[in-house]
């Protein structure tokens, strides 16, 4: 950490070896968890309200939320080259485990104690997408607006059933023209 408390700019080969590290922590889940506990708390490579930021922005973007989000935190450190790198390291260990997982899966699928294990993998994932919620509610509790569009979208998507592009298409515009910087006029 520099004088500052904030980490040195990451290298292409951090990055890498960063977004290898989430991606094999996360595995089954909670990719967003664990992502903000290692680049954020670990690393130090930003502060919450950017990788917040961020999220939203890989959130708005088509595509795997954390690849936008690996690209995104690649791109910001070291250009093309550094969402390249990250990219490779969100991607290239993992696909290859999940292939000789996804192979192993398919001999052994029958056996109850394969089914547990999952169960149990997925009661994790929850956790750890739970916990993620829980720490950006600190950031936000002093936030009614903001509480109030988060309890709008659970709502609706939780017990009103509605579908989730409908929902984004309603309450990003509502939430962006809320947010949106403008002047203030001096009273």
């Amino acid at each position: 950490m520099t004088e500052s408390g904030r980490a040195a700019t990451p290298t292409c080969l951090d990055l890498f070896v960063g977004m290898l590290q989430v991606a094999l922590s996360a595995f089954g889940g909670g990719l967003s968890a664990w992502s903000q506990r290692i680049v954020v708390e670990q690393k130090g490579w930003m502060s919450n309200e950017e990788f917040i930021t961020g999220l939203t922005v890989a959130r708005l973007f088509p595509g795997p939320n954390q690849i936008n989000m690996a690209v995104f935190i690649g791109a910001s450190f070291r250009g093309l080259p550094g969402a390249l790198a990250s990219l490779a390291g969100m991607l290239l260990v993992p696909f290859s485990l999940l292939m000789l997982i996804g192979s192993l899966y398919f001999q052994l699928h029958e056996l109850p104690a394969v089914d547990r294990v999952l169960a149990g993998v997925v009661a994790a994932a929850a956790g750890m997408a739970l916990s993620m919620g829980f720490k950006i509610l600190d950031d936000y509790r002093r936030d009614p607006v903001a509480l109030l569009l988060a309890a709008l979208v659970f709502v609706a998507l939780s017990f009103g059933h509605l579908r989730l592009i409908p929902v984004v298409l309603v309450s990003g515009p509502i939430a962006m023209f809320w947010y949106w910087p403008r002047e203030r006029s001096e009273a």
